[in-house]
């Protein structure tokens, strides 16, 4: 349940449109519904803005089509993480207008009103094996309702690429860096531009790289200032993050 829902219940029971029977049932299941294996925040829209977020990795397809059901069915945006094509699949039977960014491994259903889009994200990725952290934190922020661009392949080994998208780099308002092998491009940009980055490690690399804790411990001794670091492949941590300092600015 979200802010304009519960406005427009509490309306509708002050109009005599309900009875306060009905109101309370919609009401009872705040602040979480309780399905056994997982007890759903119903309440977390109404305290963050956004709806509870579905992590699929660890979970039975069955566990994941019953929470997406009661998401849906209190009226809120749908969004599942680390999710395949047979997760999609099911959920598209659930609702039609259900998507999946297979690079990404997102599933997202829109809320049918559409949110108008504030800010600028921007989101780099040092290299193509980066795309897809770098791509979850694009559907986030976008279904958050920032707007997001997005460059790819700009890493430090070919430095140019990153400095010929300078007028992209001062024109946003937060820049999610996305890097992995030894992770410097989080200090470049950090470097180059006055706005926050959010440098987000991949698992991306060579041996040494010790599946991302290179560029991870290359990220939190960046000297650049203005640089916080999320975990290893947490690309939806660092999209949401980055909606957040967006919406600040816009």
């Amino acid at each position: 349940m979200n802010e304009d829902s519960l406005k427009k219940l509490l309306n509708s029971l002050h109009n005599g449109k309900i009875t306060p029977d009905k109101a309370l049932e919609r009401l009872k299941k705040l602040p979480y519904e309780d399905l056994g294996f997982a007890r759903i925040d119903h309440h977390r829209n109404l305290r963050k803005g956004f709806p509870e977020v579905i992590y699929c990795e660890g979970k039975s397809i069955s566990q994941i089509t019953s929470i997406a059901k009661k998401i849906l069915a209190a009226g809120d945006t749908l969004l599942a993480t680390r999710a395949n094509k047979e997760i999609y699949k099911k959920i598209k039977k659930i609702n039609s207008r259900t998507q999946y960014n297979e690079l990404a491994r997102t599933i997202v259903v829109p809320a049918k009103k559409k949110k108008q889009k504030k800010g600028k994200v921007l989101v780099l990725s040092a290299g193509t094996s980066d795309i897809p952290v770098a791509e979850e934190s694009v559907v986030t922020a976008d279904i958050l309702g920032s707007n997001v661009e997005k460059i790819y392949d700009v890493g430090v080994a070919g430095i140019h690429r990153v400095l010929d998208k300078k007028e992209n780099l001062f024109s946003a308002n937060v820049i999610v860096v996305v890097a992995g092998m030894d992770g410097a491009l989080a200090s470049v940009v950090g470097g180059l531009v006055e706005k926050p980055v959010v440098a987000v490690p991949t698992s991306v690399g060579y041996g040494a790289s010790f599946q991302g804790v290179a560029a991870l411990l290359t990220m939190l001794n960046s000297c650049a200032t203005g640089v916080a670091v999320v975990n290893i492949d947490n690309g939806f941590g660092a999209g949401y993050f980055a909606h957040k300092i967006n919406i600040l600015s816009s």
